[in-house]
């Protein structure tokens, strides 16, 4: 009798050994003999021991850190550039079959993908159209990881870092462009202001009594000042009026 429980013991522990569980975010791969058979999950699942095989995939968005990668921008400037990359797998028969490890190669080709695609850009560039790369990024390493039955759902440029030089020359450059933008408001005020003056001197040049005001406006704005003696001149159509005047008398 006890030559029999041994026996049944094993057996039920070998059924037991084929029972197996998946998470709602898991899926089995499962191969019998050697060869791809289904995709089963989540939920309860059996194994055969022995003929069949499972492999776990697991279909949660994974997030992985590109690291500091070396760039050298359209117009040579060194710099180092890290990433961040999210992904899933969409479909777990081709990230099991067709790739060896999908996450060492996702990882892979995202660096290569980011010197790539930056190397192409000029450092202003980089600097001000991050989002634009992002996308460029995204869409490449999507299209590239589809065989693997990957997706890749963003890409986000996390640090440029840029050496001591550089980080002087940009602080230059930017003094440069503001002081440049000074100098062009300043020289279109002076523009505006002369415009105005011409504007208002041939309107006093067209009235001789509205120039004749403004002639004693000016003067009467010198006479406040009592500690320098002035000599002023006097127009001589001004003498005129005063002389005719006097004639009438």
């Amino acid at each position: 009798m006890s030559l029999l429980i041994v026996p049944v013991v094993l057996l039920a522990m070998l059924l037991f050994s084929g029972i197996k569980i998946l998470k709602e975010y898991e899926r089995g791969v499962i191969f019998t003999l050697g060869r791809f058979t289904s995709v089963k999950g989540p939920g309860l699942i059996i194994v055969i021991p022995g003929i069949q095989q499972m492999i776990r995939v697991d279909l949660r968005v994974i997030v992985f850190d590109v690291p500091p990668q070396d760039v050298i921008s359209r117009d040579n400037v060194s710099v180092k550039v890290n990433a961040v990359v999210y992904f899933r797998i969409v479909d777990p028969e081709r990230s099991v079959i067709q790739v060896a490890n999908v996450f060492e190669a996702t990882s892979q080709l995202a660096q290569t993908t980011l010197r790539s695609v930056l190397g192409q850009h000029e450092l202003d560039e980089m600097l001000a159209e991050r989002d634009k790369l992002n996308h460029d990024i995204q869409r490449i390493l999507d299209r590239q990881t589809d065989a693997w039955g990957i997706k890749v759902s963003n890409v986000e440029i996390k640090h440029i870092d840029l050496n001591e030089s550089m980080v002087r020359a940009i602080a230059a450059q930017a003094e440069a462009e503001r002081s440049r933008r000074a100098k062009v408001i300043h020289a279109e005020g002076e523009k505006q202001a002369s415009l105005m003056l011409a504007e208002a001197a041939q309107m006093l040049g067209s009235q001789r009594q509205a120039l004749q005001l403004r002639y004693l406006q000016t003067l009467t704005e010198i006479a406040k000042d009592r500690t320098n003696t002035i000599v002023f001149p006097v127009p001589m159509d001004m003498m005129e009026a005063f002389l005719a005047h006097r004639r009438e008398d």
